[in-house]
């Protein structure tokens, strides 16, 4: 058993065919590098088929499993069923409130995820009051953030790994302006990933002008892998392997 599980992860790769294979070299020997590669949504711009394929071709049949959410820009055209399929067919995990176990260097890996959803943080958030459209914005922040509470907690894993689009922390935004907070996270997904048992990482995307690091209330590690921050093809995180209780 290794002491380690190695996850690459990146998000906001925003592909088209204007740059189909810019990542693709770098990822070429990944399999001596990671585990697992984790895809953090807004893989596309627009969220169409044609650009699915761009991604299917990018990220899939690689040396280790591929496993994705999908981010607003894939929502965009209202056709990220169809987004979510290619990328099934090219043999990308996707997850929406769900999660998958792997098994790497002996050790049950399990990774839920979700895109998640905007409403902000504490003493700055939405609150389910008032027009129906704020409570609509509000509710749906928070009915994603249970049910993807619900995926995590649910995983029969010894190492747990959260996957959201959206912002668990507003560490990780440093760099936004303070204005568009609540359109880039949410506390409750924080809430989510600190009342599910052994999680050992928290990955998001979607902030471009944010910060790398943060951590959860409750201590968990928050990556934001979004492709504009980290500026490289993935970054490598190692897990300890520990065994979590369950």
């Amino acid at each position: 058993m290794s002491d380690f599980v190695r996850v690459a992860a990146v998000g906001d790769v925003h592909l088209d065919a204007d740059v189909l294979g810019r990542y693709r070299p770098a990822l070429e020997h990944l399999g001596d590098k990671a585990d697992m590669l984790l895809l953090a949504g807004d893989l596309t711009r627009h969220g169409t088929p044609d650009e699915a394929h761009c991604v299917a071709r990018e990220f899939g049949d690689l040396a280790v499993p591929v496993i994705a959410i999908l981010g607003n820009h894939d929502y965009h055209s209202d056709q990220q069923d169809e987004v979510a399929k290619i990328l099934e067919d090219a043999g990308l995990i996707v997850l929406e409130c769900s999660g998958t176990v792997l098994s790497c260097n002996g050790l049950r890996v399990g990774v839920a995820g979700t895109k998640g959803f905007g409403g902000g943080f504490a003493g700055a958030c939405a609150s389910e009051f008032g027009e129906p459209e704020m409570k609509a914005f509000t509710s749906h922040g928070r009915e994603l953030a249970e049910r993807f509470g619900h995926a995590l907690a649910a995983l029969d894993c010894e190492v747990r790994i959260s996957l959201t689009h959206y912002a668990p922390v507003p560490e990780t935004l440093l760099g936004e302006p303070l204005e568009i907070y609540p359109f880039l996270g949410s506390y409750q997904l924080a809430q989510a990933i600190d009342g599910a048992p052994g999680v050992g990482l928290a990955v998001h995307g979607h902030a471009h002008a944010g910060s790398e690091r943060g951590t959860t209330p409750g201590g968990v590690p928050v990556r934001n892998v979004a492709h504009p921050v980290i500026k490289q093809a993935y970054n490598v995180y190692q897990l300890p392997s520990v065994l979590a209780p369950v």
